[in-house]
């Protein structure tokens, strides 16, 4: 594949092939799409390919149940995992993925030993914590997809309510992917409007909820599936980052080491995001009620981890 970037995705379902798609489209990198089903990454791999002369992009992309495949890849994007059903807990998945994110990081880990890893398997801070624990790789190179994605569900939602455009909401949410989220109002602005002066604190709230169960809207109305478009964008945002080395502030699963009062677990704070991965961990003074929120979330996380047998 020449001297050209290269990412692997590994898990041609709906988020991986979708990820790969949006990298190829925007021209970052050459990409490699793996999973262990014959013909699934072989099949969406060449259709993906085939789009290029359209896009005008030069990237190549093969599709693989081969691990030799990926080697030296610059970034590893891991979403192999079984996804949530209806009536299932990001937490039921637990054991199921552990194991299945265990084998994949021992073999990207092989062939691509200087790679930055992006997890985007559920229960994603666990799965996180799995793949660094694995994969023996200092915690700035092992990073987690969720803060940005719900970010965006809370910015969807915002702008939806003010008639406004998407690009001018700013904001953040921190925590565990899951229930425990903690979004943050207080710190949101529209064009650079604080939001407690365009909504009242009812919609607030509303749209808090909602941006809580965000996954969980999607899932009851595809029945047989979870959300991809919007996951897949924001993995595609954090390669980019990671790969031109944008320096972005963006919320991501990182490893606390005493930050947020929280020690070796996953969290999702925000962080400086470029070339070498999470390269610094932005500490925010939180007040009373969003501290007390985090704490749960700290907690939530920890009892998961607790849980896993590597």
């Amino acid at each position: 594949m020449g001297k050209r970037n290269k990412v692997t995705v590994v898990g041609a379902g709906n988020v991986g092939a979708t990820a790969a798609h949006l990298i190829v489209e925007k021209g970052l990198a050459d990409v490699a799409l793996v999973d262990v089903v014959e013909g699934i990454p072989q099949g969406k791999g060449l259709d993906i390919y085939e789009s290029t002369p359209v896009f005008g992009c030069d990237c190549r992309v093969i599709g693989t149940n081969n691990y030799e495949q990926t080697k030296d890849s610059q970034v590893v994007v891991i979403t192999a995992g079984s996804p949530r059903k209806p009536g299932m807990s990001r937490d039921d998945l637990l054991e199921i993925n552990t194991k299945i994110v265990k084998a994949v990081t021992e073999q990207v880990a092989k062939y691509s030993p200087d790679a930055i890893l992006v997890v985007v398997s559920n229960p994603l801070d666990a799965m996180a914590y799995v793949a660094k624990t694995v994969s023996r790789f200092p915690p700035h190179r092992v990073v987690g997809m969720a803060g940005i994605l719900d970010t965006a569900r809370f910015r969807t939602f915002i702008s939806e309510a003010l008639e406004v455009s998407v690009k001018d909401v700013t904001t953040l949410v921190l925590g565990g992917h899951g229930d425990e989220m903690v979004p943050l109002p207080r710190l949101t602005t529209v064009g650079g409007i604080p939001l407690k002066e365009l909504l009242p604190e009812k919609k607030i709230e509303e749209l808090i909820a909602r941006t809580r169960n965000g996954g969980g809207e999607i899932v009851n109305f595809l029945k047989t599936g979870s959300a991809y478009y919007a996951p897949a964008a924001s993995v595609c945002e954090m390669v980019e980052a990671i790969l031109k080395d944008q320096k972005r502030i963006l919320p991501c699963a990182a490893y606390l080491n005493g930050e947020y009062g929280a020690k070796g677990i996953y969290l999702g704070v925000p962080v400086i995001l470029g070339q070498e991965g999470v390269e610094r961990i932005i500490e925010l003074k939180l007040e009373g009620g969003e501290s007390k929120a985090l704490m749960k979330s700290i907690q939530g996380v920890q009892e998961l981890i607790s849980k896993i047998s590597i």
